[in-house]
């Protein structure tokens, strides 16, 4: 966040993991690291030693980073598009996972979806839900997850929609399009591959539902549109 160059305040506020949408998780990790609960380590080493091969070859990388990996890059370190910068961040990314990786797999989850970027200054799928939909992130649905999913390769690009909803044309490009619209194709069929949502979270260690959850008054729950999205919509002229 701190080093994020868009204008204008953070837009973030935390959420437990209890009070977010299955189709949120599911469509997230399906979409970013379907193998996080059943892969041993943060990593499978044979394929880090492809995406370095490939990194010092200049080649695109084959696979990307996993979620323990993101989660440490998104808390730790640095943007930037100098190979040196790049190449810092993969070793570092590899070596600091591993302890972070101790938590577990439901806690890594639940801070990468609080602190991944979905937007220009705005964090965590607490914001996101409300900024983009209108609604708490335990109240999400297939199609809002398979967006919200397609969003977190493009946070410094994509922009809201007039009346709500992801601009798929706020860049210009064809690459918030595509990108969106692929995960829309891609993530509903692969979580029916799964199971459905049900069967995608349990490869966690989630067994419930957020709608199991008691909703409390404090802002753990993100029942409430948080202060920081409601001046951004109205700096925006949205609200």
């Amino acid at each position: 966040m701190l080093t994020d160059e868009a204008g204008g305040p953070t837009v973030f506020q935390a959420v437990s993991l209890d009070h977010i949408s299955r189709h949120y998780v599911a469509a997230v990790l399906v979409h970013e690291d379907a193998r996080l609960g059943t892969r041993t380590g943060p990593f499978d080493v044979g394929v880090f030693n492809e995406r370095i091969g490939a990194f010092l070859s200049g080649k695109e990388d084959p696979s990307g980073s996993t979620i323990p990996q993101q989660l440490v890059k998104n808390i730790f370190l640095i943007r930037g598009e100098w190979q040196i910068v790049k190449a810092a961040r993969k070793v570092a990314e590899s070596v600091l996972s591993y302890p972070y990786n101790l938590m577990g797999d439901k806690r890594q989850l639940e801070l990468y979806l609080n602190y991944a970027q979905f937007g220009p200054n705005l964090y965590g799928v607490c914001a996101a839900s409300w900024y983009y939909f209108n609604r708490p992130p335990w109240d999400g649905n297939p199609w809002d997850a398979a967006t919200l999913a397609g969003l977190l390769p493009l946070g410094e690009d994509v922009r809201r929609a007039p009346g709500g909803g992801v601009d798929i044309e706020s860049d210009g490009t064809w690459l918030v399009a595509s990108t969106v619209a692929n995960a829309r194709n891609k993530v509903p069929q692969r979580i029916r591959e799964m199971g459905d949502w049900e069967g995608v979270v349990d490869t966690v260690g989630i067994t419930d539902s957020a709608g199991d959850h008691t909703l409390g008054d404090d802002s753990g729950s993100c029942s409430s549109m948080p202060r920081s999205v409601a001046d951004r919509l109205a700096a925006e002229g949205a609200r």
